[in-house]
């Protein structure tokens, strides 16, 4: 098997196009063409995690956080990163990360927090606006349902719980073909057409834009297929920052606490004063959450989960939630895990392999 399968897959459930402006996930290092022997998935890339990726015989690394955020102007080996892209150029190891883009996905790294917690109708604390798009085509009425069905299949139509939803008007549509046109109906240099037509009304994703449109393309009897494009603010329920859910009973705060530390693994929990009141509806968010506090407090949760709050940002909880910063590792620790799961129903036939590793660089005296 290739790299190449294995990136598909990956990207297939959290495409690049939804990771954030300053991340560089996707291939790293390497050629995708590249024939398999094994593949480790870790969280970092160190040069522990390459060393160990060649004692179990892998050449390729699938690690949550990229080694490359930004350009080398030279590779000498003066840094830890500049060493590893040697290390990993000499021995043709493939090197890819899959960072922001699984952690904006309904069904990625907050959704495995989430369920470490047992929160449930958990939904994305902040929706991210602008990946929607509004597709308008018009085809003959007796072509309406073969270019609908064709939508559908290539991922057209999902609204929320629901999909193959669509919108159409019935109408009449007009065209005059050219000479040297090869039209569906009428003839070459021929009368001005009236058809009953219908306009099909579609939302799509935009990373599936490129798929929909050529199965319109591919569907469509007309030789000239008139369709329209227009970018929506919607936010998108099922991509975007942060989750929120809430717990099946509630809890003290302290048991809350214990929770946290029993089943996210965590020796050390940094956190405000507490409210003195049951913890039911919990905000999440792996890695760095600050930025989505006011979102978690907007939707009255009692307890805000993340990592790498400042000093100063702990005074901005304002005894309205509990701000339990728990680490960054320890926050994402269970994301190999959740890529594994990934490749697993992707792909059957190729095991993969989870490090062994522990790649927290902060150390705790408790």
């Amino acid at each position: 098997m290739k790299a190449l399968e294995v990136i598909n897959a990956l990207e297939d459930f959290a495409p690049l196009t939804y990771q954030e402006s300053y991340d560089n996930s996707g291939l790293q290092v390497g050629n995708a063409q590249v024939e398999l022997t094994g593949v480790l998935i870790s969280l970092d890339i160190t040069e522990a995690i390459v060393d160990e990726a060649m004692e179990r015989g892998c050449n390729m690394i699938i690690a949550h956080h990229p080694l490359l955020f930004s350009g080398l102007k030279s590779i000498t080996g003066r840094t830890y990163i500049e060493r590893i892209v040697q290390k990993v150029i000499k021995n043709d190891i493939v090197i890819y990360a899959i960072h922001t883009n699984l952690d904006n996905m309904a069904q990625g790294v907050n959704q495995m927090i989430a369920n470490k917690l047992g929160l449930t109708n958990t939904t994305i604390l902040a929706p991210l606006a602008g990946t929607l798009r509004k597709l308008y085509t018009y085809a003959p009425a007796e072509a309406a349902e073969t270019v609908r069905e064709a939508l559908f299949t290539a991922g057209a139509g999902h609204v929320g719980l629901y999909s193959e939803c669509s919108f159409n008007t019935v109408g009449t549509g007009t065209f005059k073909p050219g000479i040297n046109a090869d039209p569906t109906i009428g003839k070459p240099g021929g009368e001005r057409e009236l058809v009953n037509e219908v306009k099909i009304e579609v939302l799509i994703r935009k990373d599936t834009e490129k798929r929909i449109i050529k199965a319109l393309f591919d569907h469509h009897p007309y030789e000239e297929v008139a369709y329209d494009i227009v970018s929506l603010q919607n936010t998108n329920q099922d991509i975007g920052a942060g989750m929120i859910g809430v717990l099946p009973m509630p809890m003290s705060e302290d048991a809350f606490l214990t929770h946290i530390k029993n089943n996210l693994k965590t020796n050390c929990i940094r956190y405000t004063q507490l409210k003195g009141k049951p913890v039911e509806k919990v905000a999440i968010c792996g890695g760095s959450g600050s930025f989505l506090l006011k979102d978690a407090i907007a939707q009255g949760a009692d307890f805000f989960v993340t990592a790498d709050f400042k000093y100063h940002q702990f005074f901005d909880a304002e005894g309205k939630i509990v701000i339990s910063d728990i680490g960054h590792y320890e926050s994402e620790q269970f994301t190999i895990q959740l890529i594994q799961e990934i490749l697993k129903k992707k792909i059957r036939n190729f095991a993969t392999l989870l490090s062994n590793l522990s790649t927290n660089p902060v150390k705790y005296f408790c």
